[in-house]
């Protein structure tokens, strides 16, 4: 199986690197830049579950795409999605499956429309990894995980493709016949803990701390169950019940790397993350008086942001 792997950076540069360590064939679809920096230092991960120094690892800029590919694997930022989406046309084909590992849900009905929805896939990853100064990808704990599947549930020939290529990779992957609703839990979910995170600038355990941070971290994780709810894709008791657990624990350090994003001045996925939420929310006609607020927060945020880069 020929895969595609957008990007190389923590997400890309880390799946696709234990693919590419263990024999898989992978290929990376770079920048100039981070092509340079690849051919000179090799593709390095450092990680508790092992190291990696893979040299010359294979890459590919857009203009170079002649021919399709088996499985394109999108690990883009969310905010990145359109021009990824014209630079990977050339390696879609017929057969072609395209993977995307993006946050929330937005994706699927762009992929959708440019694409056809028979090409896409569900699913997500999770894993907290950074690229450092040099280039090397940072793992941050044992968390490296990817959940895929046919959207309609569906085992099909292309489903164990993928399967075998992910199986023994150096990382945990879990094909799903239930991808569509893993990916609106983890959606409600991370909605609410980037929102919370964001909108007050601290980790759970410092919210909660405070009079009125743990009432308004449940009333946030409230509207957004309420619009998968809506949409279709109610999360059930244990999932609903373990996102409380997270989002009141009073010892927990969590804060969202949307956070992290924000004090560093980096772009953010405000729009794809929280803006779809609430868009869903009120189309809906749904309360959505605490997303409003996230959102607005956030969108403040880019627009300082543009303002201070323009000027």
């Amino acid at each position: 199986m020929r895969i595609l792997m957008v990007g190389a950076g923590a997400t890309g540069g880390y799946f696709g690197g234990r693919l590419l360590q263990h024999g898989r064939d992978v290929t990376f679809l770079v920048r100039d830049r981070r092509a340079r920096q690849l051919a000179q230092h090799g593709l390095l991960i450092r990680s508790a579950t092992g190291d990696a120094d893979l040299p010359a690892p294979p890459t590919i800029a857009a203009h170079e795409l002649r021919e399709p590919f088996d499985l394109i694997v999108l690990s883009c930022k969310a905010y990145g999605l359109q021009q990824v989406m014209a630079d990977i046309a050339p390696a879609v084909g017929p057969q072609t499956a395209i993977l995307p590992l993006l946050n929330g849900m937005q994706q699927l009905d762009l992929l959708d429309e440019k694409f056809g929805a028979q090409q896409v896939l569900g699913g997500q990853c999770v894993i907290s990894a950074t690229l450092d100064a040099h280039g090397v990808v940072q793992h941050l704990n044992r968390m490296h995980s990817i959940t895929f599947g046919e959207r309609d549930g569906s085992n099909s020939p292309r489903m164990q493709e993928i399967i075998r290529a992910f199986a023994d990779a150096g990382f945990d992957s879990r094909p799903s016949n239930t991808v569509v609703q893993e990916m609106w839990d983890k959606w409600f979910f991370l909605a609410t803990l980037a929102g919370i995170t964001c909108l007050l600038r601290g980790s759970i355990g410092e919210i909660v701390a405070v009079p009125g941070g743990r009432a308004t971290t449940l009333a946030l994780l409230e509207e957004c169950r309420t619009v998968a709810e809506r949409a279709g894709h109610a999360p059930s008791e244990r999932v609903l019940e373990r996102a409380r657990g997270i989002l009141t624990d009073p010892a927990s350090t969590l804060a969202a790397s949307m956070l992290r994003d924000l004090q560093h001045g980096h772009p953010i996925e405000a729009d794809h993350v929280v803006g779809d939420m609430l868009a869903r929310a009120e189309r809906a006609d749904g309360e959505t008086s605490l997303l409003a607020v996230v959102y607005a927060h956030l969108k403040v945020y880019e627009a300082t942001r543009d303002s201070a880069a323009s000027g």
